[in-house]
């Protein structure tokens, strides 16, 4: 437990004091605050010389945001008791977050002083030095560093930037200089005393030292960008933009250096009116090479994209990067829709399937996969398919694709003869999405057809058509619901709209077949008569519809 400090008058108010304060940990350690609060407080009249009260009333205070009070109790805890390190670390730590360097400074140094295995201190005291600009001390704690941990790149560039910060570039030529005559066998200092004499304005010096590098080292990555800069500036483009290919082909250059590049690029080239000539040539060249990086073709890819490339172009990146990286759903699913647009739905078939080896929760492969058989009418296939991906559903799923889904689950099962399956699976649909259309249609027909539940159709099948007014299907359905209800007149109103709003394309005989039928329940037998032939015409060997017109009746069955 921390020890208070000061003298008391008496052992009994020392024992009354240490009560209160258990107590008040005790509180604390109950996660009841108030009450430590307030004991706390109480603490601080028995005895105003104990430090710990003042820390740990500090951090009630922070979390009133009463950040005077904060400062105050802080301050008062370091003063009682100075070679507390915590407290003064904590004290450092309040005068941070205030934005206070200058007040920090003066305590981290003493924290240091009294424990110089905190090494982390000159760490802290170097970035609050250059906060108060006082870089002549920044130095000072960067020489410290190195009598601790020796000269390293890290120190060196340190010292060299505030040196140039500072204006000195003397100093910060000779700090690199320096570093580049004890690591002699290490290229790149060489490489950073050259940066160092180009930023401080010693362009010939600097040119020679970098040849002297590439001499030794042609794809020496450093060197190489520092030239592209220096003939960039130069406005000598045609070098800079060679210097540009020997950095992307470099092996020296990682995959990061290369996409940054590609980047500034790609940059470039859009400021300078967008010509994608030159940048498609870098892809190229890149995805050419021995293991080119998943990145740079996905970038390729993205850059095709943005540029509207033929399809068929992007698609050769794309599957480059399954190549690469069979498991890169994102590219499967660009070349998926790619197929899913060009009809080509063997092509979906086979990308979903193998896309189920290496992406077994991507719900969107198992649901473009059915779909496509459903197309084709592979009927079992598909609802395979859809049950498959049901078992990838989780809650952060798209409630749009599992509602389609269910739907077209549905629609399988009612066309295999699974009425009741397929009712299930159009209640689940609902559930995740009540207004998906084509599922409230379909839902709503098919229970018309057996006579159930007609209310609960006609209040799908109103959603439909308040959706879509102009829809001859939805109108069809919602007159033939109201016809089943044997409200002929109000079906009638719907079915002439269906009528009105149908397209000249297979399946439009149903509608003018059911348009009869209603037309003569409204007792309007000549309509009746005219649409049934229409109908007649396309589906000549219906022998119901033979048997209405001939017999000049609404029949059933």
């Amino acid at each position: 437990m921390l020890t208070a400090i000061g003298c008391w008058a008496d052992d009994d108010g020392q024992r009354t004091y240490d009560q209160f304060f258990m107590e008040a940990m005790v509180q604390r350690q109950k996660g009841n605050n108030d009450a430590a609060f307030d004991l706390l407080r109480h603490c601080q009249e028995l005895n105003p010389e104990a430090s710990e009260v003042y820390y740990f009333l500090a951090q009630y205070y922070a979390a009133l945001h009463n950040n005077e009070k904060v400062t105050e109790c802080v301050k008062r805890a370091a003063a009682l008791n100075p070679d507390n390190e915590t407290y003064m670390e904590t004290l450092a730590q309040t005068y941070i977050q205030q934005q206070d360097y200058a007040s920090a400074i003066p305590v981290i140094e003493g924290i240091y002083e009294r424990n110089k295995e905190q090494v982390e201190m000159l760490e802290m005291l170097f970035q609050l030095y250059q906060q108060v600009d006082d870089y002549d001390s920044a130095i000072g704690v960067l020489e410290r560093l190195e009598q601790i941990d020796g000269k390293s790149e890290r120190l060196s560039v340190a010292k060299s930037e505030i040196y140039s910060r500072q204006g000195n570039k003397k100093a910060a030529i000779a700090e690199m200089e320096s570093l580049a005559r004890q690591f002699p066998n290490d290229l790149n200092y060489l490489a950073m005393y050259g940066e160092a004499l180009m930023m401080n304005g010693h362009t010939k010096k600097a040119l020679s030292v970098y040849h002297q590098v590439l001499e030794q080292e042609p794809d020496n990555n450093r060197v190489l960008m520092s030239l592209r800069t220096y003939h960039q500036a130069q406005g000598d483009m045609a070098v800079a933009d060679s210097l540009t290919e020997r950095v992307l082909l470099s092996r020296n250059a990682t995959s990061d250096e290369k996409i940054h590049l590609l980047r500034q690029e790609v940059t470039a080239s859009e400021n300078m009116g967008g010509d994608s000539t030159r940048v498609l040539t870098l892809f190229r060249k890149m995805l050419a090479q021995p293991q080119p990086s998943v990145e740079m073709a996905i970038l390729c890819a993205s850059y095709m994209n943005s540029k509207q490339m033929p399809k068929d172009s992007i698609g050769k990146v794309l599957e480059q990067v399954l190549a690469i990286s069979p498991d890169y759903a994102s590219a499967r699913l660009q070349l998926v829709g790619y197929a899913w647009e060009a009809d080509d739905l063997d092509r979906v078939i086979t990308l979903c399937q193998e896309a189920r080896q290496y992406n077994p929760d991507e719900m969107a492969f198992y649901y473009y996969q059915g779909i496509a058989y459903y197309k084709r009418d592979s009927l079992d296939q598909a609802l395979s398919s859809f049950q498959n991906g049901i078992g990838v559903i989780t809650d952060e799923s798209n409630p749009e694709i599992v509602s389609d889904f269910y739907a077209v689950m549905g629609d399988i099962l009612h066309q295999k003869g699974l009425a009741e399956e397929a009712f299930a699976a159009y209640d689940s649909c609902l559930q995740w999405k009540d207004d998906n259309i084509g599922c409230l249609n379909n839902y709503a027909y098919y229970l018309s057809e057996r006579g159930e539940q007609l209310e609960k159709a006609e209040e799908m099948s109103y959603k439909t058509v308040k959706a879509e007014p102009k829809n001859a299907t939805y109108l069809d359905t919602y007159a033939w619901i109201l016809f089943m209800q044997e409200r002929y007149a109000e079906a009638k109103i719907y079915i002439d709209q269906a009528l009105q709003n149908m397209e000249d394309s297979l399946g439009n005989e149903v509608i003018v077949e059911h348009a009869g039928d209603i037309y003569a329940l409204n007792k309007d037998m000549d309509r009746a008569l005219s649409l049934w032939r229409d109908a007649q015409q396309k589906k000549p060997e219906d022998q119901l519809l033979f048997r209405k017109i001939k017999l000049k009746k609404y029949l059933k069955e």
